[in-house]
């Protein structure tokens, strides 16, 4: 699902996870024994507003999973570990999880360059990654191995749909704004591709690519509006996001413009922006006030009265990853890796 941004949405969130929640089976009798490790890898430092929700949500899923008999009547324990954003220090605290912790399998990592480089690592090691919020495409395609799977809908989902959502209205110049790595130009290059099928005539008028972390908002508004587009694709997230909103803001640039954004609608990157919220985004996100599902609501409530805060994407994804490693296992009967291969690969 694809929505439209409004201020008063900054309460709820808004677009699609594209995720399910777990259900709620097992024993209701303590887990005992030694405990199941699983290494959780992520950018707990750089990026807390999606990271530590996340970490609290999979401690909060990991008692209530060990309090109803934990898999395969084993407690599960997540050891996690600060990859500092980059491919290095990824590998090599996967490599201390896999041999000093003895963890069953690995999991995590937020940047695509990071996971890229953490799947190559569980290739070359034979265990298992299930990368629970790297988005490339490449990560399951291009440079995909049989050691790892992915948890979040990829890139290319998620761009498709938003030209879904606006290809109708046979906009034809573009703008686009995306971070300088993987993540931002595999979403770049997705975008011109579908517009490019999807609208005869389609050209990109304008392409600014800041640095991760970096963006001199004032020198990308400022050539995009040079250029005049009639719509703008953009794909910056974070601290990002907010100076380009609040950049754009004063220079007019979203006025009488189509903008289609992805991420956007993460409670995470919606909350910040507060009063200075674009009106009519079409964006992807998590719309938390929106869903009545039974399960859903539980861990809303759940999430609430625990953290006396409304849950963000990174807490609804820790929560699920929990419910899928207790289940995975369960349902392979073991936590041996070519057993929790087997399994996934028969869903």
């Amino acid at each position: 699902m694809v929505m439209n941004t409004t201020r008063r949405s900054v309460v709820g969130g808004l677009g699609a996870a594209g995720l399910l929640m777990p259900f709620s089976a097992g024993a209701q009798t303590p887990a005992a024994g030694a405990p199941i490790r699983i290494g959780e890898i992520n950018s707990y430092s750089r990026m807390a507003a999606f990271a530590l929700p996340y970490r609290n949500a999979i401690q909060m899923a990991q008692d209530d999973i060990n309090a109803k008999g934990g898999a395969l009547g084993r407690p599960l324990e997540f050891v996690f570990r600060d990859d500092g954003s980059t491919p290095g220090d990824a590998v090599r605290v996967a490599e201390e999880l896999v041999t000093r912790e003895n963890v069953s399998f690995i999991a995590g990592t937020f940047l695509s360059n990071v996971g890229l480089a953490v799947s190559d690592f569980a290739n070359q090691r034979k265990i298992m990654f299930m990368a629970t919020e790297p988005l490339t495409d490449a990560l399951t395609m291009a440079q995909g191995n049989r050691y790892t799977y992915r948890l979040r809908p990829s890139t290319f989902m998620q761009t498709k749909m938003l030209v879904d959502a606006v290809k109708a209205r046979g906009i034809k110049r573009w703008g686009i704004v995306a971070p300088n790595y993987e993540y931002g130009q595999s979403a770049a290059a997705n975008f011109k591709r579908l517009m490019a099928e999807a609208t005869p005539g389609f050209e990109v008028v304008a392409e600014q690519f800041p640095a991760l972390g970096r963006i001199d908002a004032g020198a990308t508004v400022g050539a995009l509006a040079q250029a005049r587009p009639d719509g703008i694709f953009n794909v910056t997230f974070g601290a990002d996001l907010t100076q380009f909103v609040r950049e754009g803001n004063t220079r007019g640039l979203f006025e009488r413009r189509t903008v289609v954004s992805l991420l956007t609608g993460e409670p995470e990157y919606l909350i910040p922006l507060g009063e200075e919220t674009p009106e009519g985004w079409i964006i992807t996100g998590y719309p938390w006030e929106q869903i009545t599902d039974p399960a859903h609501v539980a861990f809303v409530t759940g999430y609430r009265a625990k953290f006396n805060d409304t849950p963000r994407l990174g807490s609804f994804l820790g929560y699920v990853f929990a419910y899928m490693c207790r289940d995975l296992i369960a349902k392979a009967g073991s936590v041996d890796t070519e057993a929790l291969l087997k399994t996934f690969a028969a869903r």
